[in-house]
């Protein structure tokens, strides 16, 4: 499954794109995100792609949960959102 990651100088009409066109193809997608900024322009991208999917009669469903990534050889904990259709 592919990976979205967001930081928070993330152009969420961009991001919201990209997700758009993985859940059209796959029907899901990962987006990652570490810290407040990114949190808010993923969160924004999945808002954005939802409006761009209902265009073509999908819904979207987010699921988050915390997971652990490494960032310059150092651990942080990030939110994943796993976007579906519905």
């Amino acid at each position: 499954m592919e990976v979205v990651k967001v930081s928070s100088r993330s152009n969420p009409n961009s991001v919201a794109g990209a997700i758009a066109n993985m859940v059209r193809n796959d029907g899901q997608c990962e987006v990652q995100a570490v810290g407040a900024g990114a949190s808010n322009q993923a969160i924004k991208a999945i808002a954005i792609a939802r409006g761009y999917l209902t265009m073509s009669g999908m819904d979207l469903v987010c699921v988050p949960y915390f997971t652990t990534v490494m960032i310059n050889d150092e651990s942080k904990t990030a939110i994943s959102l796993m976007v579906e259709a519905r």
